[in-house]
């Protein structure tokens, strides 16, 4: 298969739907298995029923490759779920690990299912398990709500986000795959489940702040009070993504921190500037 990021060390293969795939030569031999794939946010889904479509990729792919990887005796299995599964926004304090879940949407419903299967699987058979449930993760070639976002920066366009007053965590992509890599080999990290994050919030404002300095552009942020802007938006069918930009959503990693030694090597400002100049690198390229 062919890859921007070919490496000699990287052997890809082609599986098919997930729901369908057979995993048992890929698994053998195999000491730990991190799982990140999965269904996420689809743009204007059409089908008829979404979690139906959810399940399938997300809890019946998840449980197909567990028995897979039981049969193949694997040791850790490392499930990258979500913080949705907490919830879609804090308010007073931020999510911990010991907090009830309240997944709303069927992505998020989803991944909780799927995270019960795990746990049932590895009390039935002994196979170690790490759950992490990141907020937002960025980096180069990021997608999404983010990378709208910093479109509309570089185009200039004046955005009415200058009285959002809210925190927000975020997870570059190096840090997870950092926490991965002690998740991997440490112990304490067994059955355990993590929320992560870079360790330090920011304000959606101050966030395009950022991301234009690393632009270098100009930051055009307006004020219109939060409440407004959200009914402005949702009557052209944008509630959802002004919400993101104006709730809260923070998570409290320390237990990561305290359990496994880990400290995330990037900062979030470093981050979010190394993201927006790869994007406009490949902008420049084209």
């Amino acid at each position: 298969m062919p890859s921007m990021h070919a490496h000699e060390r990287v052997e890809y293969l082609e599986v098919g739907a997930m729901e369908d795939a057979d995993w048992s030569n890929a698994v053998k031999g195999i000491d730990t298995i991190v799982h990140l794939a999965a269904r996420v946010h689809v743009m204007n889904d059409t089908v008829v029923d979404p979690l139906v479509e959810y399940r399938k990729s997300n809890v019946l792919a998840t449980s197909r490759l567990v028995d897979q990887a039981v049969k193949g005796e694997v040791r850790r299995f490392i499930y990258i779920s979500t913080i949705k599964v907490n919830g879609e926004r804090t308010d007073k304090s931020p999510f911990t690990e010991i907090d009830s879940v309240d997944p709303v949407d069927p992505y998020a419903i989803s991944k909780w299912e799927a995270e019960q299967e795990l746990i049932e699987a590895s009390k039935r058979t002994g196979l170690e398990v790490v759950i992490i449930r990141p907020p937002l993760v960025y980096g180069p070639f990021v997608k999404g709500n983010l990378l709208t976002l910093i479109r509309l920066i570089e185009s200039g366009v004046p955005l009415p986000l200058g009285m959002i007053d809210n925190r927000r965590s975020l997870l570059g992509v190096e840090n997870l795959s950092d926490l991965i890599g002690a998740c991997i080999g440490n112990p304490n990290a067994n059955g355990e489940v993590f929320l992560a994050s870079d360790g330090e919030d920011i304000s959606t404002p101050e966030l395009i702040r950022v991301i234009a300095d690393a632009l270098d552009r100009k930051a055009r942020l307006f004020p219109v009070p939060p409440r407004l802007l959200t009914i402005a938006a949702g009557l052209f069918g944008k509630g959802d993504l002004i919400r993101r930009l104006a709730d809260s959503l923070q998570v409290d990693s320390s237990k990561a921190r305290r359990l496994l030694g880990w400290t995330p090597p990037r900062n979030l400002v470093d981050g979010v500037k190394i993201m927006a100049r790869s994007y406009q690198e490949r902008r420049s390229q084209r």
